[in-house]
C-alpha cells in the first residue's frame, strides 16, 4: 500500500488525480494541470511536498565534519539560518541524491531529501554518520508545503500575519527562519518566488485550508513538472543518478573544490574526470518545429549521435517543446532530436527557460 501524506484527506476532498509517486499517493493534478502552471507564474500555487524526507542532525560539531565528508558541497560556507544545494555521491562520483542542508546554529542541521531516494540515501548515511559520532533522526512528524508564485507572500499574509511575513521577505534566497513552531525557507521547485513551510504533520490540514482560502491554488505534480524544467532545475531519476556526476549534469556549480584538503566523497573520481576533460555538457533544447520532446529521445548532429534528452515536456509559458539534454562536449547551437524515427530541428539554449516570470531565450 502507498503511503499518504497528512494531506491526503485533502486531496481526495478537492478531486485530485492521484497517483503513485516514489511509493506516494500523490495529487497528479486537480482538474487542469495547465492552469495550475500558469496559475503559479502569474499568482500563486500551493504544493503538498511532505513526501520529502526531512532528517535532523543534532550536535553541530560533529555534524559539520560529517556534511563536509559526505557532500560534495562544503557546509562551511553555512551561517545559521542559511541552507545550501548540494549532492550525495558514491565514491565513483555518481549521484546518489540531490538535497538541501540547512545551518540551524546551535540546534544543528536539516536536510531535506527526496522521496524516491529515502532508503538508500539512509542505507549510504547511516555507518557514515556513525563513525563521526553524528546523532540524527527522520522528522516524519512533519509536513511540507511549498507556497509558490509572485504573489505568494502577499497572500500568506492573513495566514501568517503580516510581521511574520516582513521577516520572511526580507530573508534572501536559501535562508530560513523558525518561528511560532514552523521552519520557513526561502527555497522551492518553480523557478518562481515564494516558499516551503514545514509545519508539524497534525497542524498542516489546517494550515493548507486557511492558505488556499487566501487564495492560494492547489497544485499537483504536474505543473511542478512543467515549472522545474521551464527553470532549468533537475530531476532525480531523469536529469541525474548514480551513473553521472556533477560535471556531467550541469551542477558542476555545487561542487566546492576548495579547500583542496577536503575529502569529501567522490572527489578523487571527480578530480580524475575534470583532468580528463569532461566529456559531456548539459544543455537545453527548443524545439523548433510541432513536436513533444520526451526524455530519451536521442540528440543528433552531422548525421551522428551525440547525446540524449533527459527530460523533455511541451512548455505552457513558452508554448514550445523544450527539454534538458546531456550531449558531447563541444556540441553548437543546432542540432536534430530523433521522435519517432524522424528527425526534427531543435536550438541548443543554456538553462533556464524562465525565471520568475520572465522568458531567458528568444
Amino acid at each position: 500500500m502507498a503511503k499518504r501524506t497528512p494531506l491526503y484527506l485533502r486531496h481526495a476532498a478537492l478531486g485530485a488525480k492521484l497517483v503513485d509517486f516514489g511509493g506516494w499517493d500523490m495529487p497528479l493534478h486537480y482538474g487542469s494541470q495547465l492552469d495550475e502552471h500558469h496559475r503559479v507564474r502569474r499568482a500563486a500555487g500551493l504544493f503538498d511536498v511532505s513526501h520529502m524526507t526531512i532528517v535532523d542532525f543534532a550536535e553541530p560539531a560533529p555534524t559539520r565534519a560529517l556534511l563536509r565528508h559526505l557532500l560534495a558541497n562544503d557546509v562551511a560556507r553555512l551561517y545559521p539560518g542559511k541552507a545550501l544545494y548540494t549532492c550525495l555521491l558514491n565514491e565513483a562520483g555518481g549521484i546518489i541524491d540531490d538535497l538541501i542542508v540547512y545551518d540551524r546554529g546551535a540546534i544543528g542541521y536539516r536536510l531535506v531529501l527526496n522521496a524516491a531516494t529515502r532508503d538508500k540515501d539512509l542505507a549510504w548515511i547511516t555507518p557514515i554518520a556513525e563513525r563521526f559520532g553524528a546523532a540524527w533522526r527522520e522528522r516524519d512528524d512533519l509536513a511540507m508545503l511549498a507556497a509558490q508564485g509572485p504573489e505568494a507572500l502577499a497572500r500568506l499574509e492573513p495566514v501568517l500575519g503580516a510581521a511574520m511575513v516582513a521577516a520572511v521577505r526580507a530573508l534572501k534566497p536559501f535562508h530560513a527562519l523558525e518561528a511560532d513552531g514552523l521552519f520557513i525557507a526561502r527555497t522551492g521547485y518553480t523557478g518562481e518566488d515564494g516558499v516551503e513551510i514545514l509545519p508539524p504533520a497534525a497542524t498542516a490540514p489546517e494550515l493548507w485550508d486557511r492558505i488556499l482560502a487566501a487564495g492560494v491554488a492547489p497544485c499537483g505534480l504536474g505543473a511542478r513538472d512543467t515549472l522545474r524544467l521551464e527553470a532549468g532545475m533537475n530531476l532525480y531519476g531523469s536529469d541525474m543518478d548514480e551513473t553521472t556526476t556533477p560535471l556531467v549534469s550541469g551542477l558542476g556549480w555545487t561542487v566546492a573544490w576548495e579547500p583542496a584538503d577536503r575529502d569529501f566523497v567522490g572527489r578523487a573520481a571527480l578530480e580524475r574526470q575534470r583532468a580528463a576533460g569532461v566529456p559531456q555538457t548539459f544543455v537545453g533544447l527548443v524545439l523548433e518545429e510541432r513536436g513533444v520532446l520526451r526524455g530519451h529521445q536521442s540528440v543528433h548532429a552531422d548525421d551522428r549521435e551525440i547525446g540524449q534528452i533527459t527530460s523533455g515536456t511541451f512548455s505552457p509559458t513558452l508554448t514550445r517543446a523544450i527539454a534538458l539534454a546531456r550531449v558531447e562536449a563541444g556540441v553548437g547551437v543546432r542540432c536534430q532530436v530523433d521522435i519517432r524515427g524522424k528527425r526534427l530541428p531543435a536550438r541548443v539554449v543554456k538553462p533556464p527557460f524562465v525565471r520568475h516570470g520572465r522568458v531567458l531565450i528568444e
